[in-house]
């Protein structure tokens, strides 16, 4: 069952699901974030790390080389070069309950420009800022606007508790402050 935004403002006011929580929709002038019906449009903050083939590198998830990307921090946007890639994280910290999964989408704002959002879902008991995949598809330069909404997470419910959690598996992504490289 989907949480909805009553279930969702009473999980963070007694788990502190959200932080910093956002208990209703910003529209005005910016891409919106905050409390929806279903679920919460969370934030990109203003840390990007955008790939590069300056130094001619391969991605590589077990060997990941730092030299693949440039670190760009604005306060207003970051620009994705045209069929580029750039890692962010969420302005939000998530502490996601024992009986929750989720499902994170994209903005239609962003998808309408050809800007897809791949951030995979958030197990129960996992917690952390997220890790965003943000791509430029485009044969075009992108503008992300740091600060402002760039997707949605979707709460689902679970008729029990799991039996095993993330934090109980000891995820490797468990508890991340930042843009997180690619662990194996």
């Amino acid at each position: 069952m989907v949480l909805s935004d009553l279930e969702i403002i009473e999980r963070v006011r007694s788990q502190r699901m959200i932080e910093p929580f956002i208990e209703r929709q910003v529209r005005e002038g910016v891409v919106s974030y905050g409390l929806s019906s279903y679920g919460y449009d969370f934030r990109v903050a203003n840390e990007f790390k955008v790939f590069t083939n300056a130094y001619g590198r391969i991605i590589d998830p077990k060997d990941f080389d730092p030299k693949a990307f440039v670190d760009i921090q604005s306060d207003d946007f970051c620009i994705v070069p045209p069929n580029s890639f750039a890692l962010a994280r969420t302005i939000e910290y998530f502490r996601i309950p024992r009986d929750v999964i989720t499902i994170c989408l994209g903005k239609s704002s962003y998808a309408r420009c050809g800007i897809v959002l791949n951030v995979t879902p958030f197990e129960p008991e996992w917690e952390g800022y997220a890790t965003l995949e943000i791509s430029n598809t485009t044969p075009l330069p992108a503008r992300i606007y740091a600060n402002e909404g760039i997707g949605q997470v979707l709460f689902l419910r679970a008729s029990q508790e799991c039996s095993i959690s993330y934090a109980d598996r000891k995820g490797k992504y468990q508890a991340q402050q930042g843009i997180v490289l690619p662990k194996v």
